[in-house]
Formats: structure tokens, C-alpha cells, sequence
């Protein structure tokens, strides 16, 4: 991404985005956004707090007009629809671990469609990680454990496919980047608004990898 021309970003996916209702009168992430962004650049919200990777679909078929770039941040809420494998018997630690290999299965199925999707609109896109839970929650360390078999799908869907990755779990590190167990407050929003603005300025001083994927 390159901010030297101005563009337009706009922000697909769920409530990591679409935050409004979570932080009282405070900024939500599109307004902290737009406020970081270089002179000459827009952002849309298109985000819908609630939706699934399947939803990200329906909502590119609304992209504006000069839209230059592409955020999505989308799976939380399918990864939330297999919680009660965490409670599910199991005779042994095969027998879960192949309970959630069912789950990841199904969850890569859908991202790599959405995966598709973002590159066939041939814009610079990137995708975020789903974020851990605050660590003072009772089911933390489990929940940060269980989540790494859904982000393995994420990362791999971008790798693969040359997009570019926000690692959420590193951008938001803090208890109070958290409105409540899966919503950025207007802290987190602040962290993820100055991640995403820090991809159009290669020059910013963020913790930053190379990946080399197959071809």
C-alpha cells in the first residue's frame, strides 16, 4: 500500500469494525481511522457488527465507487459458533483435537471462499487475525488455545494469496484494548485504526514480517 497518492479504504467484516454500539459516545474504528489517515484519503465502514465470513460476500457487492483499498477483519463470529466444543466430552485428547479439526475444516472452507472473493476485486486488501479475549476472563487461556486452530485458517488463506496480514492478537495486547469479551473499546479501536494506517506508510515504525509462501 502506497499513501502518497490518497485512496479510499474501506473496512469490510464484523464488529471489529463496526463498533459504534460498544463504545458509548466514544470514537468507533472508522472515525479513529479516518482521523489517522493521511490528507486525501476516505474511509467506509461496510463492516455489520453480528456478520460471518460468508456475509463479507454480500457486503463487497456494496463497494463505493474508487474504493483503492480493502480491510477485512471476519471469522470472530464463526469461531464463536464452535464455543461449545469446549465443553464437548471427549475420551481423549485425539478425540477433541479431531472435534476441532471438523470445526477448522468447515471455517478454512468458508474464509478461503472470502478469501477468493477479496482478491478477485484486484484491490491491495488485508486481513486480520482474530483477536484473544481479555486475560482476566475465566475461560482465557483455553479460549486464546482453542483460537489458534481458526487462525491457522486465516493465515494461511493470506499467505497463500499474497494479501496482507493484521496480526490483531499483537495490535491488541492490553486489557483495556477490550470493550467486553469480543469488542474493541475505543483504546483497541485506536491500536487497530493506527495498524491499519501504518500499511499505506512503510516507513512507520511497526513490528512488521516478509513471509515467502509456495507458489
Amino acid at each position: 500500500m502506497n499513501s502518497s497518492a490518497g485512496g479510499h479504504i474501506v473496512l469490510l467484516g464484523d464488529s471489529i469494525f463496526d463498533n459504534k454500539a460498544y463504545v458509548d459516545s466514544g470514537p468507533d474504528v472508522v472515525e479513529q481511522l479516518r482521523d489517522e489517515l493521511p490528507p486525501g484519503w476516505k474511509a467506509t465502514l461496510l463492516a455489520l457488527d453480528g456478520d460471518v465470513i460468508a456475509g463479507v460476500h454480500r457486503q463487497l457487492l456494496a463497494l463505493p465507487d474508487g474504493a483503492t483499498h480493502l480491510v477485512v477483519s471476519a471469522g470472530g463470529n464463526d469461531a464463536l459458533s464452535f464455543a461449545h466444543l469446549l465443553e464437548a466430552p471427549a475420551r481423549s485428547v485425539a478425540e477433541a483435537l479431531d472435534l476441532f479439526a471438523d470445526a477448522q475444516e468447515r471455517f478454512a472452507a468458508d474464509y478461503e471462499l472470502m478469501a477468493e472473493a477479496i482478491l478477485a476485486t484486484g484491490l491491495p486488501a488485508a486481513v486480520c487475525t482474530i483477536y484473544d479475549t481479555p486475560s482476566t476472563g475465566p475461560l482465557y487461556r483455553m479460549i486464546r488455545t482453542a483460537l489458534t486452530v481458526f487462525n491457522d485458517c486465516v493465515t494461511r488463506a493470506a499467505f497463500t494469496r499474497g494479501l496482507n496480514l493484521l496480526d490483531l492478537r499483537i495490535v491488541c495486547n492490553h486489557d483495556g484494548d477490550y470493550a467486553n469479551a469480543i469488542e474493541p473499546s475505543v483504546q483497541g479501536g485506536a491500536k487497530i485504526a493506527g495498524a491499519i494506517t501504518a500499511l499505506l506508510d512503510r516507513h512507520r515504525l511497526v513490528p512488521r514480517s516478509t513471509v515467502i509462501g509456495g507458489s
